[in-house]
């Protein structure tokens, strides 16, 4: 959530920066309008209030006095009646301000590149060369079906559309790699925690997935307002919300495994087969809280750590820094990696890495009390550390054999019970 005061004492800036967001700053008006209300109504309730204090004593003067109060009392009444009338209007005018202001997306830091969508990201890295293959490389939802470890049919006749069901050496690898990503996030710092799958619609708003995407959850059905989670970054945030935090103590590394729900609204023909948009997956995912001061170095080390996963794995990649018109809406600067998937012959998304600045703290109210005594919000970041099925995705393409086989990255070895390649 942006700061009311940022936007109005900055509000050319803040208008130009959500405009290179593709976003429609006629809000931004209506937010300085409401807050002009808020401000009137809590200035007059303020008066009314010092009034009916002076006309307390007054009272009891009189009464002391043994004098008529009538008239004053009855000055108290109206006041009060004025009162109440102008709190239900204060209420209101707070509710549809607040409404507003959770539907507007953080604003980009002067580093990220200004462009309109996802065409005019700016590549900063690549890392490997891809395969040269002297055969037709295979799709991983054909090649997991010859092999016989992905059953995309059965999971629709469990389900429906875009589910799947491991099988054998599949599932095997799906867990190999949750493990090996675990491991590698703690020797990088990160604890490893467990988090519950499924959030309040509150830990949902402290992170901006409410009430921004409602229609990309999946609400349960039940008495209580609970939603499954889209990724742990919400349920790993939410461990300090409502917190005032000693500056000593961070920054906090987490790292947990967990599946994932998506509903996918609008993602109609897009990837219908395959693993790469599936309503339900696996993520290891990233999540620090940290000090203003200490946030962007932090980005790098969690960029870095994700890539030295693929490294680790063989996979070729790029860095993408996203576009104002391409970031995330709780993101102020976001690095996307790309993985190289043959059978498509181009680099497709495995994680993305964001600083949410103060945006998501004000949300949840997390802050910390800093050196100088004075109470600041914090900054979170997140990033997968990867997205599991699309890691499957690139190793069962990228390590595929002409035969049909595919073999398992070195490092994957112990992980897998010293399993060196799936075969039929």
């Amino acid at each position: 959530m942006l700061d009311i005061k940022k936007i109005e004492s900055e509000f050319e800036t803040v208008k130009a920066s959500l405009s290179n967001r593709n976003f429609d700053t006629s809000i931004l008006d209506q937010v300085v309008s409401l807050n002009k209300q808020r401000k009137n109504l809590t200035t007059a309730s303020e008066t009314k209030k010092a009034e009916i204090n002076k006309l307390s004593r007054e009272i009891g003067e009189l009464k002391k006095n043994k004098q008529d109060a009538a008239g004053p009392m009855s000055q108290v009444t109206a006041l009060k009646a004025e009162m109440e009338k102008e709190a239900k209007e204060l209420d209101e005018v707070q509710a549809k301000q607040n409404e507003l202001l959770l539907n507007i997306p953080n604003l980009p830091v002067a580093s990220v590149p200004v462009g309109k969508d996802e065409e005019e990201n700016v590549e900063v890295a690549r890392w490997g060369t891809p395969r040269e293959m002297d055969f037709t490389p295979v799709d991983h939802a054909e090649l997991g079906e010859r092999l016989d470890i992905l059953d995309f049919e059965i999971a629709t006749k469990i389900t429906g559309a875009r589910f799947v069901v491991y099988k054998g050496a599949a599932a095997r690898l799906e867990r190999a790699l949750i493990n090996f990503m675990l491991d590698h996030q703690g020797s990088k710092g990160f604890t490893e925690m467990m988090t519950p799958f499924i959030a309040h619609e509150r830990s949902l708003l402290g992170t901006g997935n409410l009430p921004k995407f409602e229609d990309q959850l999946f609400k349960l059905n039940s008495e209580q307002p609970w939603y499954l989670i889209p990724t742990s970054e919400v349920t790993l945030t939410n461990l300090k919300r409502e917190q005032i935090i000693d500056e000593a103590e961070f920054p906090f590394l987490y790292a947990a495994y967990s599946p994932c729900f998506r509903s996918e609204a609008g993602s109609h023909g897009k990837d219908v087969k395959g693993l790469i948009r599936m309503h339900q997956f696996n993520k290891v995912e990233m999540v620090a809280i940290t000090t203003p001061s200490q946030s962007e170095e932090i980005h790098q080390k969690m960029v870095s750590s994700a890539t030295e996963i693929l490294q680790k794995l063989g996979l070729p990649y790029r860095t993408l820094a996203l576009c104002t018109g391409d970031m995330g809406f709780a993101s102020q600067k976001t690095f996307d990696l790309e993985v190289w998937v043959p059978s498509q012959n181009k680099y497709r998304e495995i994680s993305s890495i964001s600083n949410c600045g103060d945006f998501q703290a004000r949300r949840a109210n997390i802050r910390f009390r800093n050196k100088e005594g004075k109470v600041e919000f914090a900054h979170t970041l997140n990033g997968s550390g990867l997205a599991v099925g699309r890691t499957v995705v690139a190793i069962l393409e990228n390590y595929q054999q002409k035969d049909g086989s595919v073999q398992i990255p070195e490092v994957l070895v112990p992980y897998m019970g010293g399993i060196k390649e799936i075969r039929k």
